[in-house]
């Protein structure tokens, strides 16, 4: 009995002498996220480079927040739950019309704002075109009269 008593005495302090390794372990694993704390800086300065990278990251976050189901999948989740006993049919044809309607207002909500990005985004190729496509067209002016 005195040799279990010694056995598991023997164990503890094995137990005991490993959990600071793991600690320490654990400290060289604090400094593989210091690097990764130093990159994101980075990235947010080059997110916000300008408003439409900013629009057009706050547009993708809507996009991965919304969801997308048919008017006929819900029009049978409605039928079935009315089948079943679940709602009543008027109650089911308003929480489907209600579905619907605010499926519609988001829609044209995201659609008013991709409209705007693309229109924002159009104006600064444009501008930054600009001055390429004039001295393209004043090339060609004095090829033309070189030609003849």
């Amino acid at each position: 009995m005195a040799e279990k008593k010694a056995a598991s005495k023997s164990g503890k302090k094995a137990k005991a002498k490993a959990k600071p390794k793991k600690a320490s372990a654990a400290k060289t694993k604090k400094p593989k996220a210091k690097p990764k704390a130093k990159a994101k800086p980075k990235a947010s300065k080059a997110a916000a480079a300008s408003p439409l990278d900013k629009s057009v990251a706050q547009l993708r976050e809507s996009l991965e927040e919304s969801v997308t189901i048919s008017r006929d999948r819900i029009q049978e989740v409605v039928d079935d739950a009315v089948k079943r006993g679940r709602m009543t049919r008027k109650d089911a044809e308003k929480l489907l019309n209600d579905l619907v309607k605010r499926g519609r207002k988001q829609t044209d909500a995201l659609l008013a704002e991709l409209e705007r990005l693309v229109k924002q985004a159009r104006k600064e190729v444009g501008g930054r075109a600009a001055p390429v496509r004039k001295q393209a067209t004043q090339a060609a002016r004095k090829a033309r009269k070189k030609l003849g």
